[in-house]
């Protein structure tokens, strides 16, 4: 199964730009879902969290300004002002920046579990908190 796997490389810049932002501002438990083929509506999800309220707002903020000086501004943006959940849309991929107890009840990976995840190196998966470990 895993020649079936996308590997990073596969992602483009913009995706690794983003991951790497959300990494800069120590982004939790950073997963990649691979749509492509179960969705017309976005090639992939970008999944990550955030420890508290602030730290989600800044890995949103590190997020959409990478990619606006890189020349690629969000199609939208939801939920900045709770921070339980932002939407960062990029059309061929999304990003959802969560805080832990909202990423724990709306459970992309478990809901999209029919997508492939796609292997990310440790540098731009982010820490693992062990409250939002999935079991493979």
């Amino acid at each position: 199964m895993a020649g079936q796997e996308p590997e990073p490389a596969q992602l483009d810049d913009r995706m690794l730009m983003a991951l790497g932002a959300a990494a800069e501002k120590k982004a939790l438990n950073s997963v990649v879902l691979d749509l492509r083929e179960i969705a017309s509506f976005t090639d992939f999800f970008m999944i990550t969290s955030g420890a508290n309220e602030r730290q989600v707002q800044a890995i949103s903020d590190e997020i959409v300004e990478t990619l606006k000086k890189a020349g690629s501004a969000a199609a939208r943006v939801e939920g900045y002002k709770t921070a339980e959940w932002i939407l960062l849309d990029y059309g061929d991929f999304v990003f959802h920046v969560f805080d832990a107890k909202a990423r724990s009840f709306y459970d992309l990976e478990r809901l999209w579990r029919e997508s492939k995840r796609v292997e990310l190196p440790p540098e731009l998966a982010g820490e693992t908190d062990s409250s939002l470990r999935s079991e493979s």
